[in-house]
């Protein structure tokens, strides 16, 4: 079953005599929290358990606050969870009471939390709180023949054999840091949500999600080390001191006046370093200044010498393409994602460049004769594809939207938003039948869609979309993105990337194999298959189930969909999109495969411009009602202020033209210009009043929109 979010804070308060006595899931009265969670009892109902059989208990979930019951469960809970699992024999132990179950579908294995980690099962500590026994545990796909000789845990440094394991793990994001499972679970106990992170690149997102799929708790708390009191207190002092040979300071090198020239200013490279304003003639606090060690490596390096050569000219003299264009890159060798990220960074900063730059460099193409397009919004997909299909259609044009409706007998036209329009073209491509998958897409493999051209159409509409202003796509996955800018041969598909349910039994059962006679079982079982695809092979040793895995990955993700692949890659040229993602795949990574920042209400009051506002008290109002929307005090979303002024539900990477702009008119109503990105506020008496009004047009006005294209919704 799925359980609502859990809060796995701990609950400090330990009653005295807990020791002896036992958890009512597991029976066990061990108490070792790093393997079973804090152990908790409730004295008034002489209830004991440890905090992880009750977290990962399948039947129960957290419906009392924090302080209720024991850690947020109700005891009637405990107690009915506690009956439902006397009925179930713990398949290790085949005793009763076997309170968690195997989420994978047909599974029915049951067993307690300490036979479960007896057995190597993988307990996930977010999400559903998921539990999977060893033959259905998700596991980690490395090819073995990278690594002949030990390597050292990067913890205890223990050498250990790189074989991912249950015992053994490897970092998703640095390929050389592998670590005891025991190793992992400290440190993420003691450094917590806030300070877990790889030890090599300090990655803390990617290394987190990886090691809650593979069963690490990470315990929402400050690190151990933080709770001291006083803690590294020295590293909050400002060093102030004179370091220059001759200090001409009457009152010593330790004397700091602020906002005079005996005020001490430290070295701006190490810090470590410091000078009174005077003693180095500097004219104010703000002029830079290093030490002369620093001085010294900066020399060496030559970067002096290469800032000189980028002096940035008088923008009174230079033209518009002259600041903003930068000499036309060559286009980068294909080569792996490892050698080609060593090559940024050689290149320096000319590769780390803002995505909203390069997009506006991309949009200098579109010139400004005009073209029109025809939108039906309860068929935004059909009525794109005419438009951009139609033989006049130029991507270089300027686009003008114009949305009809099929039921209109008298053919009526009305000017349409060219971000709204682009907006609800990228929601439906990122539900099309031409991507699969749920969160992070991959190209799917449609026949009628090949058939129809419509990956290249995907691409190309992908591509106009950006040049043109719309929205970020943020929905790729890491895999699709590889692929586009390294390319297929040098990019690892993941198991996630298989949407398949089959495929990714198949490639779970191979990955769990034990031995050499499961794996050869696989293999007869889905001869068929393997030998359709491709993929069979000898079975000599168990290491080989790595190598068939990783097969049935590349031809699943990749090899099945090249066709699709070099198609959409072709309709991505639209514009010069694609070398400009192969350029800066580091700036373009971010809006690819992520979803923009959420919207707050600072971010929306900076974004609509009200200069010329004359009420004051009007933009007063406005400025609590972004306020009281980001506190959730009305049904309103911040997103849904943005759609009811644009037509977007986020800021395109480029930004909104012509800028969003808010005014107060003697209105009954807001009312939103989505052609001008306009916002008019009426006029109020009171905030109450201004609410209620705001609250009453957005929120109709966005449910009668929703109705109309309810047809584009269903499809």
């Amino acid at each position: 079953m799925i359980k609502p979010t859990k809060n796995i804070k701990m609950n400090e308060n330990k009653p005295d005599g807990s020791q002896t006595l036992a958890c009512v899931f597991c029976r066990k009265n061990d108490d070792c929290p790093n393997k079973y969670g804090e152990k908790k009892t409730n004295e008034k109902w002489n209830l004991t358990v440890h905090y992880y059989c009750l977290l990962m208990s399948s039947g129960i979930w957290q419906r009392g606050k924090e302080e209720e019951g024991v850690y947020g469960f109700l005891i009637e809970d405990i107690r009915k969870e506690v009956n439902r699992a006397s009925k179930l024999k713990c398949c290790v132990c085949k005793k009763t009471g076997a309170s968690i179950g195997c989420v994978a579908p047909r599974c029915k294995r049951s067993y307690h939390f300490p036979c479960g980690l007896q057995r190597e099962c993988i307990f996930q500590f977010t999400g559903n709180f998921a539990s999977f026994c060893w033959n259905h545990r998700p596991v980690q796909i490395v090819t073995p023949n990278n690594y002949r000789d030990s390597l050292p845990c990067t913890i205890c440094l223990e050498f250990i054999e790189p074989i991912p394991t249950y015992s053994i793990l490897r970092s998703p994001c640095c390929k050389n840091a592998w670590f005891h499972r025991d190793c992992l679970q400290v440190q993420a106990i003691n450094a917590g949500v806030f300070f877990f992170r790889c030890t090599i690149c300090n990655n803390s997102d990617i290394f987190q999600k990886e090691m809650l799929r593979m069963g690490i708790h990470i315990p929402e708390k400050d690190a151990s080390w933080e709770l001291e009191e006083n803690a590294y207190q020295e590293l909050l002092q400002h060093y102030e001191h004179c370091d220059v040979r001759r200090c001409r300071c009457k009152e010593g090198r330790d004397y700091n006046a602020p906002n005079s020239k005996w005020e001490i200013k430290r070295c701006q490279c190490c810090g470590s370093s410091g000078t009174h304003l005077a003693c180095s003639s500097l004219r104010s606090w703000e002029q830079n200044w290093e030490c002369l060690e620093c001085r010294g490596i900066l020399y060496n390096s030559g970067s002096f010498q290469k800032s000189k050569k980028h002096t940035l000219p008088s923008t009174n003299n230079v033209a518009i393409n002259d600041c903003l264009l930068e000499e036309s890159s060559p286009k980068l060798p294909r080569q792996s994602p490892g050698a080609q990220g060593k090559d940024l960074l050689r290149q320096g900063s000319k590769f780390r460049r803002d995505i909203s730059t390069i997009i506006v460099e991309l949009g200098f193409q579109i010139i400004k004769k005009s073209k029109r397009l025809y939108i039906n919004k309860a068929d935004i997909w059909n009525s794109a594809l005419d438009g951009f299909r139609n033989q006049k259609f130029n991507p270089s044009y300027t686009i003008e939207v114009a949305y009809v409706n099929e039921n209109d007998n008298f053919g009526r036209e009305h000017p349409g938003s060219k971000h709204e329009f682009l907006s609800l073209l990228m929601q439906h491509l990122e539900n099309s039948a031409v991507f699969e998958g749920s969160l992070s897409k991959n190209l799917s493999l449609n026949s009628q869609a090949l058939k129809e051209n419509l990956y290249y159409e995907a691409g190309k509409m992908l591509a106009i979309s950006l040049v043109h202003g719309g929205p970020s796509p943020g929905f790729f996955s890491k895999t699709l993105f590889n692929c586009l800018v390294y390319g297929p041969e040098n990019t690892e598909p993941i198991l996630d990337d298989v949407s398949d349910f089959d495929v990714a039994q198949i490639i779970i059962r191979i990955n769990t194999a034990t031995n050499v006679a499961d794996l050869n079982s696989v293999m007869n079982e889905y001869y068929n298959y393997f030998e359709l695809i491709g993929c069979l092979r000898l079975i000599t040793s168990l290491s080989d189930k790595y190598i068939l895995a990783k097969d049935i990955l590349v031809y699943h993700v990749i090899k099945r969909v090249q066709a699709p692949f070099e198609s959409f890659k072709q309709g991505l040229k639209t514009l010069g999109v694609l070398e400009k993602i192969e350029t800066y795949p580091e700036a373009f990574y971010g809006i690819f495969c992520h979803k923009p920042e959420n919207l707050s209400a600072k971010i929306l009051s900076d974004l609509f411009t009200g200069h010329t506002l004359p009420d004051a008290q009007a933009l007063g109002f406005w400025n609590s009602y972004l306020q009281a929307v980001e506190d959730g005090k009305t049904a309103i979303t911040m997103e849904d202020i943005l759609i009811f002024a644009t037509g977007c539900k986020s800021i395109p990477p480029a930004g909104f033209k012509p800028t969003p702009s808010i005014e107060c008119l003697h209105v009954d109503f807001p009312v939103g210009n989505k052609c001008n990105n306009c916002l008019a506020l009426p006029i109020t008496n009171t905030y109450k009043e201004f609410q209620e009004k705001m609250d009453f047009s957005i929120r109709n006005t966005l449910r009668l929109e929703k109705e109309e294209s309810s047809h584009y919704i269903e499809h």
